[in-house]
């Protein structure tokens, strides 16, 4: 009976302890069957590879996607996949960029482990933080909140398309 009582004690004050804990909040990683684990697959980055990267946290209507190849640890090149081709007019309602008539912003492209990096020092800054893992540990979706706007200051960044270069 003491044993019992004593067990309970102990799972009563573990699960208080764990609602206090002042530790920060540890991101959640989920695969694409979603399953959750505790850490990432282990993954190391290769050199050279290609994927595209997706901006925007609306899976249906990203701003931008990108195809981002990289060589030997470096962003080699990023060509912009969604740009729609369009012909300047004098009569255009919306200011068309100066040279491939695209609207809309550039971004500066990264290497995985640099997106990695940056949702890190985010959520070490008390930034909310997820990072989504393919089962053979590619990150496949990042989300960075460093505003105070709640959900609507969010950055996401989706990856497809991982190729590693043979």
């Amino acid at each position: 009976m003491r044993l019992g009582w004593a067990l309970g004690g102990i799972v009563l004050v573990a699960a208080i302890g764990g609602c206090t804990s002042d530790e920060p909040k540890s991101s959640t990683f989920v695969t694409p069957s979603a399953s959750v684990v505790a850490s990432p697959p282990p993954w190391k980055e290769p050199a050279s590879y290609s994927y595209v990267l997706a901006r925007g946290c609306d899976d249906a209507a990203p701003l931008g996607r990108y195809r981002v190849t990289i060589k030997s640890g470096q962003v080699a090149s990023t060509e912009r996949l969604d740009a729609q081709a369009a012909t300047p007019s004098s009569t255009g309602e919306v200011d068309l960029g100066p040279v491939t008539g695209d609207q809309g912003e550039e971004i500066d492209a990264f290497t995985l482990g640099q997106l990695l990096e940056m949702a890190q020092t985010a959520a070490d800054d008390g930034g909310e933080v997820t990072r989504t893992f393919s089962p053979e540990g590619v990150p496949v979706k990042v989300m960075i909140n460093v505003s105070e706007e709640g959900a609507s200051g969010a950055e996401c960044f989706g990856v497809s398309e991982f190729t590693p270069a043979s």
